[in-house]
């Protein structure tokens, strides 16, 4: 993929009206203003809250999630339930791998101490409506990270209001499934950060339509052709391919357990509905090709609207906006927009269609309309004057804006509070039967025009049975499932093939029970309706039916359109046509006692109690969290091309003025031990894929110069010999270095008993070293041995002194360069520091580094040391000089030297080094009274299947390798390496994933550490 592929499409949208309504500046450009944002956690709490609340109250919307899916699962659990064709085994349309999840779930709370039939339905939603919840936060915090916080925070608001997600959040249906397997297949394929997740994004988008509707997979379509389009390199597809055989394969293997043949259920779902000749869907009604249109608008109301606008807005926003977007982001904001017009399109030309079919394309719908929302503010936000919308008043803007957002939002939730009072019956009317002595068990209640409105037999006590009488609907209603339990094993009901079934949708007689067997009824009576012979009126006949429970429900054919879109109340000041009419639902007995709702009202109470105390805790928590997060504030990166609001001295080149400059006395190093303390575990990289160019320059706490940790000995012990084998080819100092060298050896003499006491104690002379009894004698002149030398000896870091000459430039007069593993000080010495990098042919230190880096040095002040990170891949376990790049003595030394793709075993992480990846930590510090620059290189090096074993690490790291330019690669070496390396970090990072690494939350945790 190219570089710049995450500036996506939305990136250079900063400016919607939000932040331009009160700041302009003189030429009418809005103000920047850092974008509002919201918490992912935060938001999965308000998609929580929104979807627990139609987990409790949202009507079932569609039989079949009844006869499909509720009463399989009650089957399950309870040894009983109906059977619709579709799970005969003659036709196998539906997966037991789909139901068997579910009735884990609902068989947690069936084993409960106060396990009930209704607590299992309301458990069974709430974890839906948590599962929808957690999908939701993902593609959320996907949104606000790679395209924009404000359209994140757009996409909240859509979700948590329109009405269509109230009852698809929470609906037990392979669409809703699907929903949030493609909501998280989205975010897959939109979040760039760190790499190209497409395996990711088809694994999601694939479950959803293995597991739960195989057309959901169209919802990727869009995706996997700009991977095409975009030349992705397609040596992932074998193994995208191999995954989608594994997941089919054992879905296979499950449904072949409850069906006891081999099947493949996706396979004969879509051949029935696609290929099947003279049957399929059809034959369940059909509608015309708006019906879709209408039906978004409904549940969506203008954010369905916005929702088609997106495409062109798009367009409109690269090519006629003041910030044109590249053709690639443009694309990919086209792919993003996409998936809801294919949607859309292939399912409004079936002449079959249902309102649930949408359900994929629910979070597409949103945040389609969140683009268009943003793009729209954005222009109608603009502060030009010469343009229509700047001349109109901030504050009318504003007021216009809210309005309509407002207004759309509103009638969200009016409608949804709507549907829930309007339809609620079927899910209260069946409390009575719970009362003890009202119904017994072998008892039935008997369903006849209302057969379709029945919420399963989840709402009837146990041992009590659903039985259908005969009513003016001509079609295949459900059987019951087999019951036989002995030598047929578990679950007969799922092989045994069932009577009177077929894929034509004629009518089984042995369906029917008499009437005369029903011990309740369940009932409507609308008052304008007409009875029929095989439709009477139940309710009128008080001789044979007792009333136990009557709830109101709407009349549908009584009441208007605007009352069947929102409630009204029956105020005197609402036109009578407004009003909305009642039907009643009633269940009926030949005889009624008293009775109470205790068994519901108590299963209710203990989930209200739940949730309140899920509540609590989860505001106990977060209150805790915030109160740890109050830390102080990261100081800011200086900027190196701009100069420092407290000027330096007025001087000449090469000319220092001594400065009365004292470092504070560092704190001792808590509970440190030369045996103990680990190395601190630096790891510089960034996800790709884009890698920047800088000196990444930090402030540094004087406490934090030295680093020390249980690897001194052996660096101790390597410069030693280095020292001795070596000498001044390692460890020089030019004459008018001098001062500088030894200000530097004075310096650590003081700074280090103060920060490693147990490792250094002070002396009148100088310290000693504890550990190697080593004495360091600073007063006496002529010093032992060369000031750096002696330096060298006491820490674990490089040291190198940059002067400045009467050029201006800095020149490297003073070092001892024992561990730096690439460079050497001979080849270096005394050259100034622009040639320094151009020699070691630095990537783009010409275009991008340079400048910068030589006004830093000119007004780096003592008080002011910096640090900053680099990091190198290194393919030999040599700490001093890898001599993978030649001998240390040679002349032609390089990568080109290094054996190809050696065993991971031999990678290292390191500073300047091919497969082996070390860490250098450079201190920048100027010294008070000589002026030098001292720079502090400190190695750490470690073999790289250690540093593979730390959480995120892998999958971060072959990003940030993938991000290397064709300089930068071949600067780092990576044509040596790169092969086996990211072969092996994609393994890891696999694991991790497979092992339950959770990616969303890794900016958190290294929040954490750090």
């Amino acid at each position: 993929m190219p570089s710049n592929a995450p500036s996506t499409f939305l990136t250079s949208i900063t400016n919607p009206l939000e932040s331009n309504r009160m700041h302009s500046n003189p030429k009418g450009t809005p103000s920047t203003r850092a974008p509002i944002e919201l918490d992912p956690s935060m938001a999965f709490y308000v998609f929580l809250t929104a979807r627990v609340m139609a987990a409790l109250f949202a009507p079932i919307q569609d039989c079949d999630e009844v006869f499909n899916y509720w009463e399989p699962t009650h089957y399950l659990n309870h040894g009983y339930g109906l059977q619709t064709w579709e799970y005969s085994p003659q036709y196998a349309l539906r997966s037991w791998a789909y139901i068997g999840p579910h009735a884990l779930v609902t068989l947690l709370a069936r084993i409960s101490p106060i396990g009930s039939k209704f607590l299992e339905f309301y458990l069974l939603r709430l974890v839906l409506a948590f599962a929808c919840s957690a999908s939701e936060a993902k593609l959320f915090s996907v949104i606000s990270r790679t395209l924009n916080p404000r359209v994140a925070i757009m996409f909240l608001i859509i979700m948590i209001s329109c009405t269509g997600m109230f009852h698809a959040s929470t609906a037990y249906l392979p669409s809703s499934f699907a929903m949030y397997t493609t909501m998280l297949g989205m975010a897959a394929f939109m979040n760039w950060r760190g790499d190209i997740r497409t395996a990711e994004g088809i694994f999601w988008m694939g479950l959803g339509a293995v597991i739960g509707w195989p057309f959901a997979i169209i919802m990727a379509t869009p995706y996997i052709l700009e991977e095409f389009v975009l030349a992705w390199a397609m040596e992932d597809s074998k193994s995208l391919f191999w995954r989608f055989v594994d997941g089919t394969a054992i879905q296979s293997c499950i449904d072949g357990f409850f069906y006891r043949k081999l099947v493949c259920v996706p396979f004969n779902l879509i051949w029935y509905n696609v290929f099947s000749s003279g049957k399929g869907p059809n034959m369940y009604g059909t509608e015309p090709w708006d019906f879709y249109l209408r039906n978004l608008l409904l549940n969506f109301n203008v954010w369905f609207l916005l929702g088609l606008l997106a495409f062109p807005m798009a367009i409109v926003q690269s090519y006629i906006g003041k910030k044109h977007a590249s053709r690639q982001n443009l694309m990919r904001g086209l792919v993003f927009v996409s998936p809801l017009y294919l949607w859309l399109v292939i399912f409004s030309i079936q002449p079959h269609k249902e309102e649930r079919f949408m359900y994929p394309a629910y979070p597409s719908i949103a945040l389609n309309a969140a683009f268009s929302l943003h793009v729209l503010l954005s222009l109608f936000g603009s502060t030009n004057s010469s343009g229509i919308f700047g001349r109109i008043p901030p504050q009318l803007k504003l007021a216009v804006v809210s309005t309509a957002v407002f207004s759309a939002v509103g009638v969200g939730l009016w409608r949804a509070t709507g549907i829930a009072t309007a339809y609620s019956a079927p899910l209260q009317v069946y409390t009575p039967l719970h009362t003890p002595g009202i119904a017994s068990r072998g008892e039935t209640v008997c369903l006849g025009k209302e057969w379709y409105r029945f919420p399963s037999s989840y709402h009837l006590p146990n041992g009590i049975r659903a039985k259908f009488v005969k009513s003016e609907f001509k079609g295949l209603l459900p059987g019951e499932f087999r019951e036989a339990n002995i030598n047929f094993g578990v679950y007969p009901g799922t092989w045994l093939v069932p009577p009177g079934m077929n894929d034509e949708n004629r009518e089984d007689p042995g369906k029917y029970t008499d009437v005369a067997r029903c011990n309740f009824l369940v009932d409507s009576f609308f008052p304008n309706s007409q009875p029929t012979k095989y439709e009477p009126q139940y309710i009128l006949d008080d001789t044979t039916w007792q009333s136990l429970k009557c709830e109101p429900f709407l009349d549908v054919t009584q009441t208007g359109i605007l009352g069947r879109l929102v409630p009204l109340p029956d105020w005197g000041i609402v036109p009578e046509s407004f009003r909305r009419k009642w039907g009643k639902p009633i269940h009926f007995k030949e005889a009624i006692a008293p009775f109470s709702q205790n068994d519901a009202r108590n299963s209710k109470m203990l989930l209200y109690a739940l949730l309140l105390s899920t509540l609590v805790a989860w505001g106990f928590f977060t209150l805790l969290r915030r109160a740890r997060r109050k830390t102080p504030p990261r100081s800011r990166t200086p900027d190196l091309e701009k100069p420092t609001s407290q000027k330096n001295p007025e001087r000449k080149p090469g000319e220092w003025i001594p400065q009365d400059f004292t470092r504070p006395p560092a704190t001792p190093y808590p509970e440190w031990s030369v045996h103990t303390t680990k190395p601190l575990p630096y790891r510089p990289f960034r996800y790709g894929p884009k890698y920047n160019i800088n000196m990444g320059l930090r402030p540094m706490n004087w406490d934090e110069w030295i680093e020390l940790d249980n690897h001194y000995p052996r660096f101790h012990a390597d410069k030693a010999r280095r020292i001795r084998d070596r000498g001044s080819k390692c460890c020089r100092t030019a004459p008018r270095a001098y001062d500088a060298a030894v200000e530097l050896l004075e310096e650590l003499c003081s700074y280090l008993p103060q920060r490693y006491p147990s490792l250094f104690q002070a002396t009148s002379t100088g310290m000693t070293n504890v550990l190697t009894g080593e004495s360091f004698n600073i007063q006496e002149r002529p010093l032992a041995e060369d000031p750096m030398q002696m330096a060298a000896r006491t820490i674990q870091d490089d040291l190198a002194i940059m002067i400045e000459g009467d050029d201006g430039q800095y020149y490297l007069l003073a070092g001892a360069i024992l561990l730096a593993g690439f460079w050497r000080l001979e080849d270096k010495f005394g050259m100034p520091l622009s040639e320094i990098h151009t020699s070691g042919e630095v990537p783009q230190f010409r275009e991008k580094l340079e400048k910068g880096m030589m006004n830093f040095f000119r007004r780096v002040k003592p008080e002011s040391p910096v640090l900053r990170n680099n990091y190198f891949i290194q393919v030999d376990d040599e700490l001093a000089w890898s001599s993978s790049i030649g001998s240390e003595d040679s002349e032609g030394i390089g990568w080109f030297t290094a054996e190809k793709n050696k065993a991971i075993e031999h990678h290292y992480f390191r500073s300047e080094r091919q497969s082996l990846r070390r860490w250098v930590i450079a201190l920048v510090v100027r010294l008070p009274r000589s002026g030098g620059v001292v720079f502090t290189i400190r190695t750490y090096f470690h073999p790289m299947v250690d540093v593979c074993l730390e959480p995120y690490v892998p999958g971060r790291l072959a990003s940030a390798i993938r991000s290397w330019g064709d300089d930068v690669s071949k600067y780092k070496g990576k044509e040596r390496y790169g092969e086996v390396l990211l072969e092996y970090l994609d393994q890891k990072h696999e694991e991790q994933v497979a092992e339950g690494l959770d990616l969303s939350k890794e900016d958190e945790e290294r929040k954490g550490c750090e």
